[in-house]
């Protein structure tokens, strides 16, 4: 009679393996791909990028003391609960150059939570500070709180209270040099409410934008084109290509 042990210890083995996979699919699935954009002091773009996010430790410096004397950080790292807005700038300084250092103290984190002194050479001073939007509207919580999901467009800048808008540009993709070609700025306000941006200034545009928020732009070559108006928040680049070669 064949022995029943070598069919019940692949079938325990396969219950071992299949809660394995149930234990570690949640912690994959935490993970969630998302758009930052870093606008700092002088409004330069410091970084523009699409990366992957989750649940991370973000330390906070002694040496962010921006906000006057002693309030520097701890030293601590500050664990978040799931994919958040800070976490993915955090993350993103480890690897972008334009970010470093990351400067953040716990000072204040039982009033207001973590804040941010600075990023790369731009810092927060009593006329400066980091403002977040998430798909183009203030969350109106801390950073490390704000949640991040699947495909948001994050935004951080340096930037002067009250607030101001932020730029977005449609554009298309593909260009032939020398033939222009209509683009759309629009500007968002701090509740994230939408409306066509007239007299901006877009890369390659003959004019600035109409009252419908419209103008033509040519380029020669392959080119990153962005749209900036006085104070306001430059918009996202779009990478015009042409002919299959992009920038």
């Amino acid at each position: 009679m064949p022995s029943l042990i070598p069919s019940r210890l692949a079938a325990a083995c396969g219950l071992v393996l299949f809660l394995l996979l149930a234990i570690a699919s949640p912690a994959v699935a935490k993970k969630v791909e998302a758009d930052l954009r870093v606008v700092g002091k002088g409004s330069k773009v410091l970084a523009e990028t699409t990366m992957k996010t989750g649940p991370t430790k973000i330390p906070t410096s002694k040496k962010a003391t921006c906000f006057g004397k002693g309030t520097g950080g701890s030293g601590k790292k500050y664990a978040t609960k799931g994919p958040t807005a800070l976490g993915l700038l955090s993350e993103a300084a480890t690897s972008i150059k334009e970010l470093k250092p990351l400067l953040i103290t716990d000072t204040f984190v039982d009033e207001f939570g973590l804040g941010i002194c600075g990023v790369g050479k731009s810092k927060s001073s009593s006329k400066l500070s980091w403002y977040l939007k998430v798909n183009h509207k203030n969350p109106n919580i801390g950073g490390e709180k704000a949640k991040v999901r699947k495909g948001d467009d994050v935004l951080w800048a340096l930037a002067g209270f009250p607030y101001p808008n932020e730029l977005a540009l449609e554009a298309p993709g593909e260009a032939t040099p020398g033939v222009g070609f209509d683009v759309r700025v629009f500007s968002y306000d701090d509740k994230g409410k939408r409306k066509p941006a007239a007299g901006v200034s877009v890369t390659g545009a003959g004019a600035p934008t109409g009252s419908d928020g419209r103008t033509t732009v040519t380029v020669l070559t392959p080119e990153v084109i962005r749209a900036t108006h006085g104070k306001d928040i430059p918009s996202n680049g779009v990478s015009v290509c042409i002919a299959g070669v992009c920038p």
